[in-house]
């Protein structure tokens, strides 16, 4: 108790000078920066709204740091200047950078007209635009008219902004030197925010676009309002608004790209063109892609951004940083937990300073030496440790597959006996939840939720190995290879890889104090927790091809096999990995009906129960690969 209060003493005294650094802070940068407010015009003569940041400082060059954001550069008007004092961009100041935000086409005070992830233009004729356009455009003006820049500029952004540092980089403007796509918004339809393997992520969809969606006729300082909803309970909202066609009806056709997305249920062209991955070719700036491993967003931008510039840009010099982090949390002041789960030291603090930072000031100021990164800087839950390679996967990691079996356990070899599925009834009208306790918006939290309430539910199977005899290291991508049967013709598949902490398992009182924002209360009993390492859902219609769905034949087993993710993380000596296995994740997810019709127009009376059986016999051996680094 007396190291509790102890530890509770240091916090408040660090909060407190923490408070004053700021304040400081915030004087300084008053008295060294000017800002102004600019329209900067396109080549097809729209103009985009730019605020900019300027030393006064007039004896040496300055490099331009830049976020294009659809998400507004406000606060608004020449005398009024965010809080950069609470946040690590102050660093920048500090070094002398003129930052810049704008906002892109058609999003609050520029002009023209908003295209959710525009597609991009790869033979552009001299009236196209794209975002990679308008971002040439933007800095070929920012050289050529902000005083004593020095040529240099570099582009940034998280989510959204992410990909629109992604198109950034595709510009080729012989200026632009360095780029970091953080969790850059890649593809809707395969991984980011509204889609996972075909599967509609309804909670963030409608959460974002009932309010980021509504039109915009004219430039404005004023943001739109949200949805009134009539409870705080989204299990209850989304179960009793019913199939998906019912939350569209809500908005009829003022919300396009909503609507729009109701009429590609299928990886189609449309969608197609909407992946980012695309415009990844002969890229020139060099490149620092950053994630979080527990990022309930975009996690799969990150990854797959950096396999696309390796894979279709090799000679470009790309990095990928991914840490334990939720959604942009490498840029907050905090990243030594998340939830229930310690890291055991401030994670995003060590990345600002040790990588980003030194990243923009090598190739913008010419300052320090080359930082020379390794290809991949990944941070590994459970050992809590950062790692370093050379290549991703790390080429000392192996394709290890470890089997279900019929008792319930995970093996290293294949199943020997005769057929024996394990089997439970999905009912659409009694969905697994995907986290506990009762809340409204999406929890980033549930990313590394314990799962012993979904253990003890009749429609989840769970298999286990024994305990560990030894740390077990996964760093790569790990596969779900299921062979099922189904009593209807269409189902979800949601695997669950999971680190069990032994039963006598607790942090120190160090790491237990009260936590902050939205984890869970201090005290939570770790002993025998469940952590959700990562999930994935796979819709089933999809597992031969995402642009032709096909049904399941009733009673036929067949293969359904898709990616969970990348991941990096040690499950340790005393402790257990666990699969769990289930066929609906709600509210996260949409139901799936479980019969083959179109989900985005189906009817309430289309949704039924099912029998689903996953088999683990000689015959039909249902496993994980998994990635394991030697």
């Amino acid at each position: 108790m007396r190291k509790l209060l102890f530890f509770l003493l240091i916090s408040i005294l660090a909060i407190a000078g923490q408070a004053q650094g700021n304040a400081q802070d915030s004087a300084w940068i008053r008295e060294n920066y000017y800002k102004i407010e600019r329209s900067i015009p396109m080549r097809d003569g729209v103009k985009l709204f730019t605020t900019l940041y300027i030393p006064k400082d007039t004896t040496e060059q300055h490099p331009i740091l830049m976020t294009r954001t659809p998400y507004s550069c406000a606060p608004y008007g020449e005398d009024k200047w965010p809080n950069f004092a609470t946040g690590y961009r102050r660093y920048y100041l500090r070094e002398g950078y003129i930052l810049v935000t704008q906002d892109v086409r058609g999003r609050w005070m520029s002009e023209g007209q908003f295209v959710d992830v525009r597609p991009f233009i790869k033979d552009k004729k001299p009236t196209d635009v794209d975002e990679a356009s308008d971002t040439y455009d933007a800095i070929d003006w920012l050289v050529k008219n902000v005083p004593h820049n020095n040529g240099r500029v570099g582009i940034f952004g998280i989510s959204y902004p992410g990909f629109y540092s992604t198109m950034a980089a595709a510009s080729a403007h012989p200026a632009l030197k360095a780029v970091s796509p953080q969790a850059p918004v890649t593809d809707w339809f395969m991984g980011d925010d509204f889609h996972h393997n075909g599967a509609f992520f309804q909670m963030d969809a409608w959460s974002f676009y009932s309010s980021f969606g509504k039109p915009r006729p004219q430039p404005t300082t004023v943001g739109p309002s949200g949805f009134d909803y009539y409870t705080k309970d989204n299990y209850k909202w989304y179960l009793e608004t019913g199939a998906i066609k019912n939350i569209l009806k809500l908005t009829g056709d003022s919300i396009a790209f909503f609507k729009e997305l109701y009429q590609h249920p299928n990886r189609d062209a449309w969608w197609q063109a909407r992946n980012a991955r695309v415009a990844l070719y002969d890229i020139k700036p060099a490149m620092l892609v950053v994630g979080g491993l527990f990022d309930a967003e975009d996690n799969y931008g990150a990854w797959n951004v950096y396999k696309a510039l390796k894979a279709q840009s090799p000679a470009t010099n790309s990095h990928i940083v991914m840490g334990p982090w939720y959604h942009g949390e490498w840029a907050s002041n905090d990243g030594t937990h998340l939830g229930n789960v310690q890291f055991g030291s401030n994670t995003s603090f060590w990345y600002q300073n040790t990588i980003e930072i030194p990243f923009f000031d090598y190739y913008l100021k010419g300052k320090g030496a080359d930082p020379k990164l390794p290809a991949a800087t990944v941070f590994f839950g459970g050992a809590n440790e950062w790692k370093q390679f050379d290549q991703w996967p790390p080429k000392q990691s192996t394709d290890q597959p470890i089997y279900l079996q019929a008792d319930g356990g995970l093996a290293w070899t294949a199943p020997s006996g005769k057929s024996s599925p394990s089997e439970y009834v999905s009912d659409p009208a009694h969905p697994v939840p995907y986290t506990e306790d009762v809340h409204f918006f999406r929890t980033r939290e549930y990313m590394t939720d314990d799962q012993r309430f979904a253990s003890r539910r009749p429609d989840v199977l769970t298999f286990q190995t024994p305990v560990l005899q030894e740390d077990l290291t996964l760093a790569g991508p790990v596969i779900a290879d299921l062979k099922v049967s189904l009593s209807s013709t269409d189902a979800d598949f949601i695997v669950k890889v999971i680190d069990v902490f032994p039963d006598d398992f607790s942090y120190t009182p160090q790491a237990a104090l009260p936590a902050r924002g939205h984890d869970n209360p201090a005290g939570y009993p770790m002993g025998g927790y469940q952590m959700l390492v990562h999930g994935e859902v796979m819709r089933g219609r999809f597992r031969e091809s995402f642009e032709k769905p096909t049904p399941f034949a009733p009673g036929k087993v067949e293969t359904v096999k898709w990616a969970i993710s990348d991941l990096a993380h040690t499950f340790k000596k005393g402790h257990r990995l666990m699969i769990q296995i289930q066929s609906s994740w709600f509210p996260l997810v949409d139901r799936n009906p479980q019969k083959f019709v179109d989900i985005y127009t189906a009817e309430d009376s289309d949704f039924q129960k099912e029998t689903i059986r996953v088999f683990h016999d000689a015959e039909h051996p249902s496993r994980i690969i998994l990635s394991v680094l030697k």
